[in-house]
């Protein structure tokens, strides 16, 4: 270990009567072995520091400790111990030790945090134990010491939910003991220990608090362990946190302490957490183009416009006035426009409603927005997204127009989510300034945006939309050009399977079942529910406009059942009838479905079922699911098998749990992944290479390489 190193992220140093320790280990000061180290070396220095009264921690930069250095995780000889037993040589400490924090304070950062006597934050700090969403529970006594800075409730709900809160929330709770202004962290902390020596503040050791049991219930535990194991079911570790903080409560620290301590090690080693750990860093591996220089000078993006005021382009417009970008709302219906308004004022007042924006920033955000009837008012837009209905012929007229319109160097996104980027950019004139910008309905909420990436799109385009993604918080993948990309070209044969299961005698309610069980998939929503909610129409009329190419299967009996729904005008949710009937979003068994299909059924040819067990759905759905996604790999469509698996995390509701469909493979094993399909080609004939195994995804299992490794050198 190099000692230069380790003095360089975490220095000793002193002001007047009061030392101070800072971190200074960019980018979000982890905590590493070095830091750890570094840590015990400064905390020695102020032991042997006598005329020092207190003591400050503090951290350079743009944030706290903003938690582990997760690559440490993935190490056969990680250990928490060295960072815990300096957190208790930190706590012992005769002399008051003040936590200085500011930006976000995180993991293992709180956990710092909470072992010294006092906390004081600048206002916009944010604290949280994030442990959770990989699959772990706190490893360095968070489960022991925050139930005894703030109520037993509260400090399960942030533990089991991962989510941070605000200085003023922590304040509240007694998780800090001072939100103050300052020009630094270093200033505020330094002002507390002055009024900490004055007796004008108190301190506290943590460990030596009783738990804070306020109001608990005597059967409290017991009908938390109930709730996750309905809820959480999936994550062991939430039922860790829940008998850890128990056992403190009941046993005290040290027993609680050693539980901690089993528990995080038996989370860390579980597939969930690796599952989880992989996607940490899968997403932001999916941010690196490997053909794309980092000094790569991006276009400025000071306004936006947005073509179509429907539900899409309006979500797709709040992500900009989100961040304070001016944007324009393009419809040349003056009653949609007015609707399309009306939905995102009220999008946001219900975000006001339930506590999580104010009045204020809610009228910031539609200062933000304006509505726009001609295309002549886009004119000095940096960024245009048309966000109109799967239309190639109408998303091509836009495009020539937007080609005449837009200014030198403004960049047009097409929202297409299966039509080919390359034809619509030629419509532009002008195809170098086009991407595809694949957002995910709701475009407000949902966390994807596949970022298409055309044969001529420039490179500083690219590079401009991975960096907006960004900073409109989305996570991007970038995909390169073919029938639905990577999300919606996987979710085809997901969605013949379900049809033909549909056909063969299985019910909407069967299938979504079988994919939605935790002990099976733990889909989000199954497929029948999630094009209800889509929209029956939307599948419909992607499947009219893959039939205009020619690139329809020639299989007549093909998503038959979607197309039938359709002409009967049962579109889903919209019109309480689709796959299932509604009753206020409610999905209930429709006769005229099972109907429908048994008509379909006789037509094609096909047989009826009396039973089709869940394994096989599950098998039947999946496995064309996955050698789809290997295909794509193949041909470079996605860059690796990580960016196939945040798409389908974020964008589809696949478990995190899993890790995703190309992770999922390769923990079934890619040669069982081989045989079943096989099963499946001998079983059902195979006429139109449905089950065809791809060759990649053979000479995988061949040579037992898991795909997750794999990496396309031609």
């Amino acid at each position: 270990m190099n000692k230069d190193a380790v003095s360089a992220k975490v220095r000793y140093e002193k002001v007047n009567e009061i030392g101070v320790i800072v971190i200074d280990s960019p980018p979000v000061n982890a905590i590493s072995d070095d830091v750890v180290v570094g840590l015990s070396r400064a905390l020695l220095a102020f032991e042997a520091d006598t005329s020092s009264k207190a003591l400050v921690i503090c951290c350079h930069g743009k944030t706290f400790v903003a938690g582990a250095d997760i690559k440490d995780f993935e190490r056969d000889d990680f250990s928490a111990t060295p960072f815990n037993q300096m957190l208790l040589r930190l706590e012992n400490q005769k002399r008051p030790v003040v936590a200085a924090l500011h930006g976000h304070v995180l993991g293992g950062g709180l956990e710092l945090a909470m072992a010294c006597h006092a906390r004081v934050a600048l206002p916009n700090t944010r604290l949280g134990l994030p442990e959770i969403k990989l699959g772990l529970l706190p490893g360095s006594l968070g489960t022991q010491r925050l139930p005894r800075l703030i109520p037993v409730d509260a400090a399960l709900n942030m533990m089991l939910s991962g989510e941070s809160i605000s200085a003023e929330q922590a304040l509240s709770l007694a998780l800090i003991d001072a939100v103050e202004t300052g020009v630094s962290s270093l200033e505020i902390g330094l002002a507390f220990a002055r009024s900490v020596l004055k007796g004008e503040r108190q301190v506290r050791t943590t460990r030596l608090m009783p738990p804070r049991t306020d109001g608990l219930s005597v059967d409290y535990f017991d009908k938390k362990f109930a709730e996750v194991s309905q809820k959480q079911r999936a994550y062991p570790a939430a039922r860790a946190i829940v008998e850890t903080v128990q056992t403190t409560v009941e046993q005290g620290f040290d027993i609680g302490e050693r539980i901690e301590a089993n528990h995080f090690e038996a989370c860390r080693h579980s597939p969930q957490s690796h599952a989880m750990r992989h996607l940490f860093f899968a997403e932001r591996e999916a941010g690196r183009i490997p053909d794309l220089s980092n000094t790569t000078v991006l276009r400025g993006i000071r306004k936006v416009g947005v073509i179509g005021a429907g539900t899409m382009g309006c979500g797709i417009a709040m992500n900009f006035a989100n961040i304070g970008i001016p944007t324009v709302l393009l419809d040349m219906q003056p009653d949609a426009l007015e609707r399309g308004m009306s939905i995102i004022r009220q999008n946001y007042q219900n975000t006001v409603d339930k506590g999580r924006l104010t009045v204020q920033a809610m009228g910031k955000r539609m200062d933000c927005l304006s509505g726009v009837l001609s295309y002549a008012d886009l004119s000095d837009c940096d960024l245009v997204i048309e966000a109109v209905f799967e239309d190639m012929s109408l998303k091509q007229q836009i495009m020539k127009k937007l080609g005449e319109v837009c200014k030198p160097g403004a960049i047009i996104a097409t929202n297409t989510s299966t039509l080919n980027v390359d034809v619509i950019a030629k419509a532009s004139g002008r195809a170098q300034d086009v991407v595809g910008m694949h957002f995910f309905s709701p475009a407000n909420v949902m966390r994807l945006l596949e970022v298409v990436r055309g044969a001529a799109t420039s490179q500083d385009v690219l590079a401009t939309v991975m960096a907006l993604a960004r900073r409109i918080g989305k996570v991007a993948v970038v995909s390169g050009v073919c029938y639905g990309f990577i999300g919606n070209r996987m979710l085809e044969p997901y969605l013949r399977e379900c049809e033909f299961l549909l056909m063969e005698g299985a019910s909407p309610a069967q299938i979504d079942a079988a994919v939605e069980n935790i002990d099976q998939i733990g889909m989000a929503m199954g497929p029948c529910r999630m094009l209800d909610m889509a929209g029956v129409d939307v599948g419909a009329k992607t499947l009219i406009e893959l039939a205009k190419t020619g690139d329809l299967p020639a299989d007549p009996s093909y998503r038959r059942v979607c197309q039938a729904l359709y002409a009967e005008g049962r579109v889903g949710q919209k019109t309480a009838t689709g796959y299932y009937r509604y009753e206020i979003r409610t999905p209930l068994a429709e006769p005229k479905t099972e109907a429908v299909c048994m008509q379909l059924a006789k037509q094609h040819g096909i047989t009826r079922r009396e039973s089709i067990t869940n394994e096989e759905i599950v098998e039947r759905l999946m496995l064309p699911l996955i050698n789809e996604g290997i295909k794509i790999l193949a041909e470079g469509i996605a860059l690796r098998a990580s960016d196939v698996d945040v798409v389908w995390v974020a964008g589809y509701g696949f478990p995190n749990h899993q890790g995703g469909p190309m992770w999922m493979a390769d923990n079934w094993g890619l040669s069982q992944v081989v045989e079943r399909m096989e099963h499946y080609a001998e079983r059902t004939g195979n006429a139109y290479g449905y089950w065809t195994v791809s060759t990649l995804l053979r000479q995988l299992a061949e040579q037992n390489v898991r795909i997750s490794d794999w990496v396309k050198t031609d």
